[in-house]
């Protein structure tokens, strides 16, 4: 059986959690990570010497890095549904995975540590405001991409799941935002999949 280790509450945790029931995957998961048993154990340093949760366990199989595990998954099962075998059609779902790994996640880094995890190291006004305006910028962009169905149009993969979680911490975290409808609209339409109301961490930022 897979094993899964890091906390549930992990937005990195959740995409896996969420692409393991898209899929039908059975699962043991552990808690690790902030809150539970340290990533700086030698029990998890000898499987993930980064130091980071997500890790998962799939036999011989060691992974590391939430889009990379999700993408994994979904080869190894046959789901080209959510990662199509197609090398341009997958390009496409990667691109925008690796935005969200590359460019929107390090724009709210700052703002969200500061503003909903009250972190102590990340209340500087000059630079929580820096990436507020930075990660406005980056989810105005994803506003003009979104119609009325999926990010890639009428097929749902694994790029609305990692943008999902991503749109769920935006529209959670306190400042005064842009209005962004499709955004908005979006997100309504993620929150209607069974597997996000099981994983997607809902009131969780």
């Amino acid at each position: 059986m897979l094993r899964l280790l890091g906390r549930a509450n992990s937005i990195n945790v959740r995409k896996v959690l969420w692409t393991c029931h898209e899929i039908g995957l059975d699962y043991l998961r552990e808690d690790w990570g902030r809150g539970f048993r340290p990533v700086s154990d030698p029990e998890f340093l000898a499987l993930n010497p980064l130091a980071q949760i997500p890790t998962l366990v799939d036999g011989d199989t060691v992974l590391s890095e939430s889009n990379a595990i999700c993408r994994y998954l979904a080869a190894k099962h046959g789901r080209h549904d959510l990662l199509p075998a197609d090398p341009a059609a997958r390009a496409r779902v990667e691109r925008w995975m690796d935005w969200q790994a590359a460019d929107l996640n390090p724009a709210w880094s700052y703002a969200f540590h500061g503003l909903s995890r009250r972190s102590p190291e990340h209340q500087d006004p000059a630079r929580i405001a820096e990436s507020v305006a930075a990660w406005s910028q980056q989810m105005r962009l994803l506003e003009t991409q979104i119609g009325d169905g999926w990010i890639l149009g009428d097929a749902f993969t694994l790029a609305d799941l990692v943008l999902g979680v991503s749109v769920q911490r935006w529209l959670l975290t306190p400042f005064d935002k842009p209005a962004l409808p499709r955004a908005e609209a979006y997100f309504e339409r993620l929150r209607r999949r069974p597997a996000y109301v099981a994983h997607g961490g809902e009131g969780i930022a």
